[in-house]
């Protein structure tokens, strides 16, 4: 093999070794931090059809929120890419990462935006842990996801919250959070919009639009 070989192969070798060096998930361009304190963070992932992010390395617990309709597609180091996924709003999910650091890059396939809020746990609020309220979405060993779909005028069932939890919108709605003494409170909220709650509370949540709301809340354990 002539050095000039020897050269073109290296580079190669070298430019491939680069795209599979994964980053901190925190350190991925394309995951924006929307929110933060001592026991979460989320991420607002936002990927355009035919984008792609880095290889990057989810290290804490996380749980996950679509808010868009998007196919997507994932590979990790060193494996081939994997099967199409079709997302659609409020699909939740949730995974044990710090048993074993879950490592992947995402590729938008489709036509439309991929969008979607990514929560990571950093860390857990003092307190004994309660019972769940009802049958999670999903869960893993730091946090519970409680989804709700909420036809229009209807309301959740009244719920407790004893432990701190992120409230986040996977649909646009017209929202009115009501508390069992009759007060409540009326506001209009995008998809993607979140509210964090640390004390606790018992609440209802009421859906005044024309269109199905989807609200979803992480509840640390």
């Amino acid at each position: 093999m002539t050095g000039r070989l020897v050269g073109l192969f290296l580079l190669v070798a070298t430019a491939g070794a680069a795209q599979d060096a994964a980053v901190p998930v925190e350190e991925e361009p394309h995951h924006k931090t929307v929110f933060k304190n001592a026991y979460m963070q989320a991420f607002r992932v936002t990927l355009e059809p035919g984008t792609t992010t880095l290889m990057h390395t989810h290290a804490h617990d996380d749980a996950a929120v679509r808010l868009s309709n998007a196919t997507v597609a994932a590979d990790s180091p060193g494996q081939a890419l994997g099967p199409p996924e079709v997302v659609s709003p409020g699909l939740v999910s949730a995974r044990d990462n710090e048993v074993k650091p879950h490592t992947h890059r995402v590729h938008n396939i489709g036509t439309t935006l991929f969008d979607v809020v990514d929560v990571q746990v950093l860390g857990r609020p003092p307190g004994p842990a309660t019972p769940p309220i009802s049958a999670p979405a999903a869960e893993n060993p730091k946090m519970r996801v409680y989804r709700y779909d909420i036809a229009p005028g209807e309301s959740t069932p009244q719920h407790a919250h004893t432990r701190p939890y992120l409230l986040v919108a996977a649909t646009d709605v017209n929202l009115r959070m009501a508390s069992p003494d009759g007060q409540s409170m009326e506001h209009p909220v995008k998809a993607g919009d979140m509210h964090w709650v640390e004390v606790a509370v018992t609440h209802s949540l009421r859906n005044l639009g024309s269109d199905k709301a989807i609200l979803v809340e992480f509840e640390l354990k």
